[in-house]
């Protein structure tokens, strides 16, 4: 055999045998292909459902005004769902997680870290935030304003508007006509519904700003609380003389801590 003949012979043995040790496993492996069916699965879909919530790339505008409340950058003044007992439910459970610390649960601006010397927050009751648009409250909720920091990392952008919703209703529960209530309703004096609870009439009675709370700036802005301020307010919770006409008590009512020099902002009492 000539020595071309062998070579070509040298070829096809070798071809033959890489050919025989090639299997084809990973291209007939079993796989599902898009929007057949499958015996795999109990729902018979070889497809699985998308986690609930999940948006895809490209899918989310985050210049809508669901995210923004903004229309041609200004505030808007509309909800960008329907509001239904369950968002005003949702609402209320999220205002009083992270609103009445400061707001307090009527939204006076009297909650009790306010009480404590933080900086005064914001009185939904005012001419001012009755007549605001409900994008200014999605705004704030998202964006901080003056001594209130954002909470765009803490609550979702449907929270926010359930929020939002929850607020304009406690605005009206607020600020309640005789003509607002629906016929065959009773409606009860807080005085009474104070007392029913345990509580004296007087529980009821307006809440006042007490002295240790900061009211701003001298020239009227947005007062800012800066790192090296925090806890001097505070510290003057309990001073002979910082407790006002109550003398022990703060402006609510609620008994104060006896002040320490060596544990200035040592409040042990919550009163929540």
């Amino acid at each position: 055999m000539s020595n071309p003949s062998k070579m070509v012979l040298g070829v096809s043995l070798a071809s033959s045998l890489l050919l025989a040790g090639c299997r084809q496993d990973m291209h007939n492996q079993p796989k599902f292909y898009p929007q057949r069916g499958t015996t795999f699965f109990k729902d018979g879909r070889s497809v699985r459902p998308q986690v609930e919530n999940t948006v895809a790339r490209g899918q989310l505008d985050p210049t809508s005004y669901f995210a923004t409340g903004m229309v041609n950058g200004q505030e808007g003044n509309a909800l960008p769902y329907p509001v239904t007992l369950d968002v005003l439910a949702r609402g209320q459970e999220r205002y009083n997680v992270y609103c009445t610390p400061c707001h307090s649960r009527v939204g006076n601006g009297v909650g009790m870290i306010v009480q404590r010397g933080y900086a005064k927050a914001g009185n939904f009751h005012t001419a001012r935030l009755q007549a605001a648009p409900l994008g200014h409250f999605f705004n704030v909720i998202s964006n901080g304003y003056g001594a209130m920091p954002d909470y765009s990392s803490q609550i979702t952008p449907e929270d926010r508007w359930a929020i939002v919703a929850y607020i304009k209703a406690l605005q009206l529960s607020q600020n309640a006509q005789s003509s607002d209530i629906a016929a065959g309703q009773h409606v009860q004096p807080l005085t009474d519904i104070a007392e029913q609870e345990g509580f004296p009439a007087s529980f009821a009675a307006e809440w006042t700003l007490p002295p240790t709370a900061v009211e701003g700036t001298p020239s009227g802005g947005n007062y800012v609380l800066q790192p090296n301020e925090i806890g001097k307010a505070q510290a003057k919770i309990g001073k002979p003389g910082s407790q006002g006409p109550t003398g022990s008590q703060t402006s609510t009512g609620y008994p104060l801590e006896p002040y320490h020099p060596d544990n200035p902002n040592g409040v042990t009492n919550s009163h929540q």
